[in-house]
């Protein structure tokens, strides 16, 4: 009978639209979280502090409702909740985050939570029985505080540590985990960080911070990357990759353009060209600005570290995964197409974040819809190696510095309900639509206030 609903369904819409527009065989539909956003259980049992835990507790006033994240959804204890809807949509894949402390509580290799490992292992297990493939991210900003009191991402054996964290993960999970993101939008991590004190840690320092981050992070992704390539992928078959927010730019006019390739330079470069170029290290063009800007204000070097050539050997070719929420979406995939080849191209988080608790998210529907026709476009049209896609997010969650008065989720979620209830948007139905038709060409009932 589903069968039959499902071909039923199909005819309906290829008569409005005539021939729908599907996804590549094979292609693949997420939907993601992160660790802090929806865990909760900040306490419990051996797990260890991590910075957001200290920043928010310290610092309530720098989140827009004083809210934080210590119950959040509450995914310690609704683990089997967050799969029933993930397997209500139909997913193909789930990504989620670890928390690092909350598996190396000390966040060293010496010592590995058994609370912490039966948790993910529970998780990961319940999304297989289901069919639904996980996708785990090593880093989602939950870095341990005992590792930022040393310095964090600025401490050059940040690297190591990381490194020693992945193989952990790779040993305990990776006989059923076959891609991981080792980290989340470095430029998160590091720009908006460092640039801002904003998040956490809440150290500003926009003259190093920034720059010393870039690099360790770079250099943390190469050495874990690497592991994974060379210890476990022979057995596994898996793939790992650092997943980057991708900002698109344009001039106003012409004259303004080669400004705005200086900024993708930066925005995208900075983790891209040392990857994917043929020559490694910083993108040029920023390489050669900072340097004499560092010059003017003084400096005896460049306030940005170069890499050696050991390094550049080390990160070269080591994968991206894609995060794209710019309205340039296929601008974006086609700018990187012409930087670095025919790369392959997982779109690991997009989303709208909306100041509502309504169900009937239309505009969430049109932002999905927008840029799921300009994906189609880009892999039909401009030949763009596009393989799976993931909405952000599954649910709604602790948003940061917003606290919860803004959401993402494609169900909403009753925080004022100790259980923590997960209800379908517009928005999930419109998802669940998509992937069972493998088209973004689906009813228009979901934009025409009909639930």
């Amino acid at each position: 009978m589903g069968a039959l609903r499902a071909v039923a369904f199909c005819v309906l819409v290829s008569v409005v639209f005539g021939e729908l527009r599907k996804f590549p065989p094979g292609f693949k539909w997420g939907a993601a979280t992160s660790s802090y956003q929806i865990e909760g259980a900040w306490n419990v049992s051996d797990k260890g502090e991590n910075i957001w835990d200290r920043f928010v507790h310290n610092n309530p006033a720098g989140i827009t409702d004083g809210s934080n994240g210590d119950v959040a959804c509450d995914s310690y204890h609704n683990w089997h909740e967050d799969v029933k809807i993930a397997s209500e949509l139909g997913l193909d894949f789930y990504r989620f985050s670890i928390s690092w402390p909350r598996l190396l509580p000390t966040g060293t290799s010496e010592r590995i939570s058994e609370d912490g490992k039966a948790y993910y292992n529970k998780l990961i297990n319940g999304l297989l029985e289901k069919g639904i493939q996980p996708v785990v991210t090593l880093y989602h900003w939950d870095l341990p505080q005992r590792l930022q009191d040393l310095g964090g991402w600025a401490n050059p054996y940040i690297a190591d540590w990381f490194a020693d964290y992945a193989r952990i993960a790779y040993k305990l999970f990776g006989d059923r985990v076959k891609t991981w993101v080792t980290i989340n939008e470095p430029i998160v991590v590091c720009d908006v960080s460092y640039n801002t004190g904003l998040f956490a840690p809440g150290v500003k320092d926009p003259e190093f911070g920034n720059y010393i981050c870039n690099k360790n992070i770079l250099l943390a992704h190469a050495k874990a990357w690497r592991i994974y390539d060379e210890e476990f992928k022979p057995k596994y078959h898996g793939k790992a990759g650092i997943t980057n927010q991708l900002f698109w730019s344009e001039g106003a006019s012409s004259e303004y353009e080669d400004l705005a390739e200086l900024v993708r330079q930066y925005m995208t470069g900075m983790y891209s060209h040392a990857i994917y170029s043929k020559e490694g290290g910083w993108p040029p063009q920023i390489e050669k600005l900072i340097a004499e800007k560092s010059k003017q204000e003084g400096h005896p070097r460049s306030r940005l570290p170069p890499f050696t050539e050991e390094e550049i050997k080390l990160i070269k070719e080591c994968i991206i995964f894609l995060q794209i929420n710019a309205p340039g979406f296929r601008n974006m995939m086609k700018w990187l197409k012409h930087n670095y080849g025919d790369i392959e191209i997982l779109v690991t988080e997009n989303g709208l974040s909306i100041a509502s608790d309504g169900l009937n998210d239309v505009d969430r529907v049109k932002y999905y819809r927008d840029h799921l026709e300009q994906m189609w476009l880009a892999i039909n049209e401009d030949g763009i190696n596009v393989t799976g896609y993931t909405a952000w997010s599954l649910m709604d969650n602790f948003e940061w510095t917003d606290g919860y008065v803004t959401n993402f989720g494609l169900y909403e979620v009753d925080f004022t309900d100790p259980k923590r209830p997960r209800t379908a948007r517009a928005s999930a139905k419109y998802y669940r639509d998509v992937i069972r038709s493998h088209s973004y060409q689906v009813s228009d009932k979901y934009i025409k206030d009909e639930l």
